[in-house]
């Protein structure tokens, strides 16, 4: 996991000391400090009705989240309607009484981010982020679905989100290993225990729920005094007061929801379970049932769980996958509750390795640190890592785990918004005696094994297709509340000044200033990328990245992976089209440490035979899993089928040809090393809060005197694209619940054509969750979970990608209404006058928003430069778009789009799914999901 430590204005941090570049680089800051600097200001009041109000002020963007969490979850439902709350979320955004259409028509009408719905054991939550101009909509319209939801709640409706959540739950099924919540569930918890059954519940009983059955539930939960009402941003009390008041005063009370007794069971005696499913390696776990976030021990048990398999540097990576090379991968994870938790240990056996083997290792490990504790340092950078993850999410104000989030957790699980503060503190004070303690005393109970291994699913609960029903009509406007408040004079984005510098050796420095927070990111950004990768040896450049961080002449891969622990900072790598990045993120009081580290792994890997072994060997396991996958398996086909095999972009072979693979020697990742990762293909852009002049100090004192080795690689775009005629793929995966589609088709587009107009337009067709496809397959027809389809800008090629998981037995018709969707766009059902004012609207408005973070700016500058767009784009393009008419994107998508030049890809069952492609039109070429491996 790649841990990045932020903070924000409204989250106050110290100024730290300047590093002396000259000097050694100074210590880390200690966890204790970092965590007590750490402060989200609130204020809190509570309406008549039980509303429980918390407001955060932050002026650092003119927006607001909006944040409302019930005191509801799937540990509330009583035997006979598990599902209940989940389903309960997605009918709460399909409209109200006042406001009866979608909900996410309204939310794009003021320039929302940020926003959706969850919904867990403990809690249901439903978040926005706003243009402080539209916090008096948002409210109406939060408040009307708390207050004023049954009138529109219609059988149609919920025959219509039942199918949906039918889809989600077999998109989640369809994964590999995806079985395994329910058996973990299922044997951790008796069925009668309020954390004894997942939170999508049993479809029987969503299947057999009567309309007023699902009232009543609504009745029974979601009145104002069973809810948390969360502002953060833009805003000060007496104006949320005010507001608040107004919108939610008038909303009577309700029973209030019980909380019930979990106790945190324990097994009478070991378990043990085999399962099988089409996977590629055998999965071993360890499971218990643990204390949640009320209990002190929880903390602990975070610390125990990071020191076995959550750092990079864990006792399970060091021995399993490291040193005695059993495993191929290794996790820990202690996930709390509010009154519970499960702690869950597992290790992916290396092919070829008896998993016997494997589990003994594995639980001599667990029983070592059980009686003997972790050390001091262990300890420490577990809690560093854990304390830059939980700040993480504070640089933003909602979302799904900013300063909203923090406080609304505490209020509702502790009734304390600023019990961030005490876990905080608590992580901050471990030592090896509590976590020794804690793991002897939860660990040391009968333990659930499980162990899932390769073959043929067990028999599969299909969810049963309700029957058909009509689309469900917009329920009668009421009207007893009045109009929609307008939405106010919106501010303009302010994207920060951009400058630039120059390295002594000519490096090109890209910056802009952040004075928020104490924070430093930057992306070497490498002109190479996937275009880049070695003809006839793909995956060359993915496994020469990984092993940039797994030894330097000075270092070896525990050593890196302690300093970066220490630091709580991440050194990450990747690979786009066009580019491959090495990024950091790093506190700036960190500054001089990250970027020396930074430098050592770019400019000094040792490449060391041995650990090119292992790593092949991990690379050809995330091979065999991508073969697994319904996503792996149709991005391996795709690139060939859109771009050609020859074209550079055609190498995005998720991990690489396992033949070749197989056969790399660490010549070849020198070879690749000195040819891309080199200084004169390099360009360094910064977010900081520190000054461009001590950025380029720092950077020039790491890289300012780097030099190339040898000749520089070229990529070879002279070639041209050579796509598949129009057909359909369908790669056949056994025992799929759910049929994974792609669809692909070519464009003359480039990536520094003026894309705007395009993009704006596909808002309409593909790109939102009111598109057209998404809106038919998922909404109107209830066969999908979701559809997204966008143009996939890259320097040199546009293709349009369409995805989608669909219920099996409806892949034909769901490809049928696609493309009779696409068809449709792009002749005579252009965009209506709603869709086009609706996405200017969203598109202008949701600008200061959309940049609310450092990470987003960092992303726009590489952006501009790649695309070779000026620096101030950004602010540009409110005037863009008021620019355009519904007619010139209508144009832009006719002259781009020909629906007749897609190839689709279906990965599903064939023997379900075959018949259903003959009537389409399209040849059909059938192969095995094993030969996608042979990438000839």
């Amino acid at each position: 996991m790649t841990v990045k430590l932020l903070a924000l204005s409204g989250v106050a941090l110290a100024t730290f000391v300047t590093p002396s570049f000259a000097q050694t680089a100074p210590k880390p800051v200690p966890v204790a400090d970092l965590v007590k600097q750490v402060d989200i200001p609130y204020s809190e009041f509570r309406l008549p009705n039980g509303l429980r109000v918390i407001v955060n002020t932050d002026h650092k963007a003119p927006v607001v989240a909006v944040s409302v969490w019930y005191n509801v979850g799937s540990k509330f439902e009583p035997k006979g309607k598990t599902g209940f709350a989940h389903l309960f979320e997605h009918l709460m955004f399909n409209g109200s009484e006042n406001a009866p259409k979608d909900y996410f028509t309204y939310t794009k009408a003021m320039g929302a981010t940020d926003l959706n719905g969850t919904t867990y054991f403990d809690r249901t939550n439903y978040f926005e982020t706003v243009p402080v101009a539209a916090l008096d909509r948002a409210l109406f319209l939060e408040s009307d679905r708390m207050g004023y939801l049954l009138g529109a709640i219609t059988p149609a409706v919920v025959d219509e989100q039942r199918g949906v959540v039918q889809n989600e739950k077999r998109q989640g099924d369809n994964q590999p290993y995806g079985l395994v919540q329910y058996k973990q569930t299922e044997a951790l918890f008796p069925a009668t225990h309020p954390y004894g059954h997942t939170t999508i519940g049993a479809m029987a009983d969503l299947d057999s729920a009567s309309v007023e059955d699902v009232k009543n539930w609504f009745r029974g939960h979601y009145g104002p005094n069973n809810a948390v009402l969360v502002l953060s941003g833009d805003v000060d009390v007496a104006t949320a007061k005010t507001l608040v008041t107004k919108y939610f005063g008038a909303i009577p009370k309700g029973p209030e929801s019980v909380v019930p007794t979990a106790d945190v069971p324990t097994l009478a005696a070991p378990k043990s379970e085999v399962m099988k499913d089409r996977v590629a390696n055998t999965r071993i776990y360890r499971m218990w049932a643990v204390p949640g976030i009320n209990n002190p021990d929880a903390v602990a048990l975070d610390v125990a769980a990071g020191v076995l398999g959550g750092l990079s540097s864990s006792r399970l990576d060091n021995a399993l996958v490291r040193k005695e090379k059993l495993a191929v991968r290794v996790s820990a994870n202690n996930e709390s509750f509010a009154q519970v938790g499960m702690f869950v240990v597992s290790a992916d056996a290396r092919p070829g390795v008896d998993p016997a083997l494997v589990a003994k290792r594995l639980d001599e490990i667990i029983a070592d640190v059980i009686a003997n504790g972790p050390t001091a340092d262990e300890v420490a950078r577990v809690a560093t890592r854990d304390a830059a993850g939980r700040i993480a999410g504070l640089e933003s104000t909602g979302g799904f785990g900013g300063k909203a989030v923090a406080l609304a957790e505490g209020a509702l699980y502790e009734n304390d918004p600023g019990f961030y503060k005490k876990q905080l503190a608590e992580l901050a004070a471990q030592t090896p005696a509590r976590v020794k303690a804690a793991s002897a005393k939860w660990l040391t109970r009968p333990v659930y094994a499980l162990t899932v291994i390769p073959g043929a699913r067990d028999a599969y609960v299909e969810a049963t297709p309700p029957v058909k029903v009509a689309a469900a009509p917009e329920a009668e406007f009421k009207g007893t509340r009045g109009a929609l408040p307008p939405v106010g004079t919106l501010s303009s984005l302010v994207f920060p000044k951009v400058e630039h510098a120059k390295l002594k050796n000519g490096i090109e420095l890209i910056y802009a200033y952040r004075n928020a927070v104490p924070i430093t990111q930057a992306s070497i950004s490498f002109d190479a990328g996937v275009a880049a990768d070695v003809p006839g040896k793909l995956g060359t450049q993915g496994l020469t990245l990984d092993m940039l961080d797994e030894g330097t002449t000075t270092r070896d891969s525990i050593a890196i992976a302690e300093a970066k622990e220490r630091l709580g900072a991440s050194i990450t790598s990747g690979s786009a089209p066009d580019r491959t990045i090495v990024g950091m993120f790093t506190p700036s009081a960190n500054l001089a440490a990250s970027t020396e580290l930074l430098a050592d792994i770019v400019r000094h890997p040792k490449f060391d035979p041995a650990e090119v072994a292992r790593l092949k060997n991990q690379q050809l396991s995330r091979i065999s899993a991508e073969l697994t996958s319904p996503q792996g398996l149709a991005l391996r086909v795709f690139p060939k089928l859109v771009y050609g095999a020859a074209y550079p972009y055609a190498k995005a072979l998720g991990s690489g040809d396992a033949k070749a693979v197989a056969a790399l020697t660490r010549d070849d990742l020198v070879a690749f090393q000195q040819a891309w990762i080199r200084p004169d293909k390099a360009k360094i852009f910064v977010v900081s809060d520190r000054p461009l002049a001590e950025i380029k100090a720092a950077f020039d004192a790491r890289f300012g005197d780097w030099t190339p080795t040898g000749p520089a690689g070229v990529k070879d775009f002279s070639v041209k694209t050579a796509p598949s005629a129009p057909k359909i793929v369908l790669i056949d995966r056994p025992d799929s619940p759910q049929s994974f589609i792609i669809a692909g088709a070519p464009t003359a587009l480039v990536g520094t054509d003026d894309l705007l107009p395009l993009e704006t337009a596909n808002d309409t067709l593909g790109g939102d969750f009111l598109s057209r496809v998404n809106m038919d397959l998922r909404e109107a027809r209830h066969w999908s979970y979701g559809v997204n389809g966008s143009f996939r800008r890259a320097q040199y090629a546009t293709p349009y990608l369409l995805g989608t998981g669909v219920q099996a037995d409806k892949t034909g018709e769901s490809i049928a209404s696609l493309r009779t969707d696409f068809a449709d766009f792009v002749t005579t059902k252009g965009i209506t006058s709603d869709e086009f004012d609706r996405t200017i609207t969203d598109a202008i408005s949701s600008l200061p928003g959309n940049f609310e973070t450092s990470g987003a700016v960092l992303g726009a500058l590489q952006s501009n430069d790649l695309y070779r767009r000026p620096d101030d784009y950004y602010a540009t393009l409110p005037q863009k778009y008021r620019g355009f008419t519904a007619g010139q994107l209508d144009a832009a998508a006719r002259a781009a789009l020909d629906p007749k030049r897609f190839v689709w890809i279906v990965v599903g069952d064939a023997a379900k799914v075959r018949g259903q492609l003959d009537s389409i039109g399209l040849p059909v070429e059938v192969i095995p999901a094993a030969s996608v491996a042979d990438v000839r």
